[in-house]
């Protein structure tokens, strides 16, 4: 029962991280051109 007492902090501390690391690459663009890289791999320029 201890170990949960270390845990849960540690787990959603990591959760915390991972949403505002998300919510960063949302801000700064990252999904915005989806297909474009895919289209741009088949071109021969």
């Amino acid at each position: 029962m201890s170990q949960l007492v270390y845990l849960i902090p540690i787990a959603l501390g990591l959760g915390a991280i991972g949403l505002v690391a998300f919510i960063w690459s949302l801000r700064t663009g990252q999904y915005d051109d989806l297909d474009g890289a895919a289209e741009r791999i088949l071109d021969d320029d």
